[in-house]
């Protein structure tokens, strides 16, 4: 119901919602341009329309579109459906207009126009800044369109996290200037996470910009080295050596006041190599890999007066320094858009706001259960014969592995992505699978966007039209193109029998879609969305095909929705220095705070030292921090350039540490398979800033090389060589905390230096966790019906929930699982166990042994239980 006024007397009326949202894309529907819900509120404002959309009780959308002669291009849909038919309180008066669900609100100024966010209980969350509107006509080559932008108050206090996985090591994004494309190592995600309790989806295709600096400085080359560098370096056609010759380019600026300046550096080319940044000779930025985003981030106090820039970079660099003062708010920018469109999600809680994430962008389907194993790779198995000698290798050491990974050029004579082995040395792919299946392994097999235009499969795209002109990429934006290539990738591959898809360089490489038209208009509208129309396409087509057969796919991009078609990613073509190790732990976690849960890293670093790396004991000690960063993500691999990555190549310290933590990742897959069906119920991510579960700690708003893994673990990964201690801030629980490994009892709220030799990363539970633990076994293919551990660890209340399914096939969407739930009572010291669902004998567990740490520092204690009709106890005299 609602209130409107009129004449002063009050009458109700009832509002009706639209219909469900148009999708981005499908298979074999294209992505919709046009087909949008009718609004739930429209109102006629200074030069233009103001439209709010109840997409959920917690999401409203916001659109603001000018009156044009020339209506810009309909930008494609992001937001995929309305759970419920939501019913917005709608009440008028001269002063403004409230639109009002149950867990958000939205007041509109009459006089200034602006909107103004509550949570359910009233309180702020999200204010339009006044005079913060921008639409301004605009076209992309002769197709009208608008740039858009929207300013939002930002207090002091307010932390945003989001956006992806970026390359400059920053976690708070609250005054940062972030250029959202999609090249690789680069992530971008319009989804910002505000710890005062609301997310921000900002409702765009097209390249976005965060925090846009005012002003712009453009260097001059003042030197070119003499001497040039030849560096080993992936590209969209194999492995090649690029020729760099550095430059200096140098400048000057002024600044009207002192204080913090936010700014990004620009290298004016498709890619970088280095960010070298110093003003006033001194060097605030120097990072290099030999593949980095066009721009990197920073923010840095300046003093009122002038400032001299040096940056050094590649001789055909055109760098730019955009630059301006931090203000307390937040900007969104797109210049392709047809209007400002944002659509704010309220918590008040983290999860919360993911759940709302959820309900309109979609869940997040299982994997199967020997994806969450370790997935090994390396660049790149040479043939059959050399997967399963290192997969017999593997077995033979007693070293755990559910994954073997081909990476490209598998195809050999047949063309780039042929979809098609070389015989020559692949004889019998089909084979290959089976003999990998016997040893309880599975095949994950690289495939790529971009077919070889002279393959048999290339004329067969080429003679259909279906490829973006003038590049050898498919054109996913056109459903017969799309539904091609999936049917094609079944017929030749998913017929084999292989297990899962490593879809590489789904950017597209480059950001390719610049000046490129697809079958969705100019590429410049959707170039942020490819790697989505890629996983869709392969997801559906695959569930048709292989109903039963849970799809499992790696790929290098993202974005917001394709979190529900089964696609993990990871951070690219890093390289493996502790500066590069560093920088992951914030852009994982802001992967998991801008609602994508899948993200992983190439653990080890994919471009390594060479040769020299298998006796470098420099090298196995950053190894060894990578792959026990690497047990603590969503997924667990390593892989590595020019690299045999195999552990015990490494000699015997690497070998035995690293089989630790492999080892490890398999006693914690009950834990980590029950987070995992966590996330696909409610949203919630595996990899968990901080935020989620200490909002009111300023100090843990703060951590950005910390984080929960799970509820229960708190994890520190060690980033300096040489340390044989680290600092750990433990956030304020009650209880506090748990050391991992030996039991040791820390207070929350305050730093503690943790012992960390070379073979312990920092894991503390907190108090009440309850974490369920398996035994060690060499695949997932043996832990279905093990009797389980359940590690209760004392000091205060806690729950958890074990999830158990067949851990292969959708019966899980039918309700095919058994959850058993575990209540810890600290003050009688008693764990009480339920199940419910339908548990099925082949995985259901009803035996466990409670193991109870505390409440004294390294104290435990045993205690079996066995389930009866459901219900079971544990107590702790």
């Amino acid at each position: 119901m609602s209130e409107t006024r009129s004449g002063g007397a009050t009458r109700r009326v009832l509002l009706k919602t639209g219909v469900a949202m148009s999708a981005l894309a499908a298979v074999p529907v294209g992505p919709a341009l046009a087909s949008v819900a009718a609004a739930d509120l429209t109102l006629p404002m200074d030069g233009g329309t103001l439209e709010l959309f109840a997409l959920s009780d917690r999401a409203v959308r916001v659109r603001f579109s000018r009156r044009t002669s020339s209506p810009p291009m309909r930008m494609p849909e992001i937001v995929q459906r309305r759970p419920k038919p939501s019913r917005p309180e709608i009440t008028r008066s001269s002063a403004a207009t409230l639109f009002a669900l149950p867990e958000i609100r939205c007041r509109i100024d009459a006089e200034a126009g602006t909107l103004h966010f509550q949570d359910r209980a009233g309180r702020p969350l999200l204010d339009e800044a006044a005079g913060g509107r921008a639409v301004t006509p605009s076209d992309v080559r002769g197709h009208p369109t608008v740039a858009a932008s929207q300013a939002f108050a930002s207090p002091p206090d307010e932390r945003l996290y989001g956006t992806g996985c970026f390359q400059d090591g920053a976690l708070d994004l609250r005054g940062l200037p972030r250029r959202l494309t999609q090249v690789n190592t680069q992530i971008s995600l319009p989804f910002v996470l505000s710890s005062r309790g609301y997310g921000l989806l900002w409702h765009n295709t097209g390249l976005s910009e965060l925090n846009p600096p005012r002003n712009l400085l453009r260097l001059e080359k003042v030197e070119t080295a003499a001497e040039a560098k030849e560096v080993d370096v992936t590209t969209s056609t194999g492995g090649a050596k690029v020729t760099r010759r550095p430059a200096t380019f140098e400048g000057r600026f002024s600044v009207p006041t002192g204080g913090a300046h936010a700014l990004l550096l620009d290298v004016g080319q498709a890619m970088a190599s280095r960010y070298y940044l110093e003003i006033d000779g001194k060097i605030v930025c120097d990072f290099a890999n030999p593949w980095l985003p066009p721009t990197t981030s920073l923010r840095l106090e300046l003093s009122a007066g002038e400032h001299h820039v040096r940056v050094i970079g590649a001789s055909q660099d055109a760098p730019t320094l955009h630059y301006g003062p931090v203000t307390p708010t937040t900007v969104w920018r797109s210049p392709v858009a047809d209007a400002i469109d944002y659509v704010v999600i309220a918590g008040p809680s983290a999860d919360e706001v993911m759940e709302g994430y959820r309900e309109i962008l979609g869940p997040t389907p299982l994997f199967p259960r020997w994806a969450y194993g370790y997935i090994h790779c390396r660049e790149r198995f040479e043939s059959s014969a050399e997967i399963l000698e290192n997969a017999r290798e593997f077995r033979n050491r007693k070293i755990p592995v559910d994954v073997m990974v081909q990476d490209w050029l598998y195809w050999g004579k047949h063309g780039w992505n042929a979809m098609r082995f070389d015989e020559t040395r692949y004889p019998d792919p089909a084979g290959l699978v089976r003999d990998l299946h016997a040893m309880d392994l599975r095949l994950m097999l690289s495939v790529w966007s971009k077919v070889d235009r002279k393959a048999e499969l290339g004329q067969e795209i080429a003679a259909r039209g279906f490829y973006i002109q003038n590049t050898d990429w498919v054109d996913f934006f056109n459903p017969k193109a799309a539904a091609f290539y999936g049917e094609s990738q079944n017929r030749r591959l998913t017929s084999l029998g292989i297990d899962a898809w490593w879809q590489d360089a789904t950017e597209p490489e480059n950001d390719d879609l610049r000046d490129r038209d697809t079958a969705a208009g100019p590429g410049e509208r959707v170039r942020m969305t490819y790697a989505l129309q890629v996983s869709r396409t392969v997801y559906e087509t695959q569930r048709k095909a292989f109903p039963e057969k849970r799809v499992m796919i790696l790929t290098r991009s993202a974005f917001p929705g394709q979190q529900q078609f089964a696609a993990a990613t990871w951070s690219g073509d890093i390289g493996n220095d502790w500066e590069t190790l560093k920088r992951q732990v914030p852009a994982g976690l802001n992967m998991a705070a801008a609602g994508y849960p899948y993200w992983t890293v190439d653990a080890g670093g994919f471009f390594r030292p060479g040769d020299g790396q298998y006796t470098d004991p420099a090298y196995h000690e950053r190894f060894l921090r990578w792959l026990q960063y690497a047990t603590f993500l969503p997924l667990q691999r390593v892989h590595g350039y020019q690299t045999k990555t195999e552990i015990w190549r490494y000699g015997d310290q690497v070998e035995r540490i690293g089989k630790q933590y492999i080892e490890l990742r398999y006693k914690l897959l009950p834990y980590i398979y029950s987070m995992a069906a966590d996330t696909w119920r409610t949203g919630a991510p595996l990899l968990r800033p901080l935020v989620f579960d200490f909002p009111a700690d300023a100090r843990a708003l703060d951590e950005s090389h910390s984080y929960m893994f799970g509820r229960a673990l708190h994890v520190a990964p060690v980033l300096e060589a040489g340390v044989g201690e680290w600092p750990v801030y433990l956030p304020p629980t009650p209880g506090g905390w748990h050391d991992f490994w030996t039991g040791e009892r820390r207070e929350g709220g305050r730093s503690h230096v943790v012992p960390a030799p070379v073979d312990r990363i920092p894991v503390h539970v907190r108090a009440g966790g309850v974490v369920p633990m398996g035994p060690i076994t060499q695949s997932t293919a043996e832990s279905i019906r093990n009797r389980l551990e359940l590690h209760v660890f004392a000091g205060a209340d806690g729950v958890a929930t074990l999830h158990e399914d067949a851990g292969l096939d959708y019966g899980y969407e039918r309700g095919d699982f058994a959850m058993v739930s575990c209540r810890w009572r600290d003050a009688d010291r008693t764990l009480e166990l339920r199940r419910s669902g339908r548990p099925n004998a082949a995985y259901a567990s009803d035996r466990f042994d409670v193991v109870l740490h505390g409440p004294e520092s390294g104290q435990v204690r045993r205690a079996p239980v066995t389930l009866e009709r459901g219900h079971g106890k544990a107590s702790f005299p």
